[in-house]
């Protein structure tokens, strides 16, 4: 059985069929997913995809691009929520540099809150960094050394994975790695121990080969493990045990 590390299931791209996937994805080896939130209409609707299915679990933050929409009440509320029993996590949190859509001082500023409200609420956290490669990890040196979660979405080199790492995070590795232009992910996965890697799809996003362009689903998660153990050189279910035991052990579920 896999476990889905990040899944935005309450993104408009499932509207249609969201019900019938979700009611089949234990019966195609998905045990348990994390649902993660970026923008705070998208946290509710996550706890409430958590409240009503048993095997979803409810990571709650706001993503670096949809930062300006918060204030002190806003985040107050967020922070509410970390108390709710089917949340896990808080994520997606980070910095993002490539769409640049809030000022990196106030991405900075609101990933450093939400960072000390995992740290207060006993949470791990689930790091997004995409074209902030230093900045993420100047930060995460200095205000994350003493929280555990998962890089999100790994897309840097192996001696940025080798610190964070170290430093007691997992990677989330997702489709990107079946991607023939991967080169550097592929390194990655090939030189960081499997008890320090995650399964991830951020469906509806980045499918995997042969599904590259379509929408993503957790049912697509075979293929991962599938390109990780062959990089690797061991068996798939090897893959999808270790990254299970990896994950149970970092949500506590």
């Amino acid at each position: 059985m896999i476990f889905e590390t990040h899944a935005h299931y309450d993104d408009e791209q499932f509207d249609e069929d969201r019900e019938q996937l979700l009611a089949g994805l234990q019966e195609a080896g998905i045990e348990t997913v994390v649902n993660v939130g970026a923008t705070l209409e998208g946290c509710l609707s996550t706890i409430r995809l958590a409240e009503q299915y048993p095997f979803i679990y409810a990571a709650v933050g706001v993503h670096p691009d949809e930062v300006g929409t918060l204030d002190e009440e806003k985040f107050s509320w967020l922070k509410e929520k970390l108390s709710h029993e089917k949340v896990v996590a808080v994520g997606e949190i980070g910095l993002d540099y490539y769409w640049d859509q809030e000022s990196h001082e106030v991405q900075k500023k609101w990933f450093l809150r939400q960072l000390e409200a995992a740290r207060e609420a006993g949470l791990p956290v689930i790091i997004h960094s995409r074209e902030a490669a230093a900045d993420t990890l100047e930060m995460m040196k200095e205000y994350g050394q003493d929280l555990k979660g998962i890089i999100h979405c790994y897309s840097y080199s192996v001696e940025h994975a080798r610190e964070y790492v170290k430093m007691g995070y997992l990677l989330g590795i997702g489709g990107v790695v079946t991607f023939k232009n991967a080169r550097k992910l592929k390194e990655v996965v090939e030189e960081i121990p499997l008890e320090a890697l995650v399964l991830e799809t951020d469906c509806p996003y980045l499918a995997p080969v042969p599904n590259r362009g379509k929408r993503n689903s957790s049912l697509n998660l075979p293929l991962i493990a599938e390109e990780i153990a062959a990089i690797k050189q061991i068996s798939c279910e090897e893959v999808i045990t270790q990254t299970r035991e990896n994950a149970r052990k970092l949500f506590g579920v």
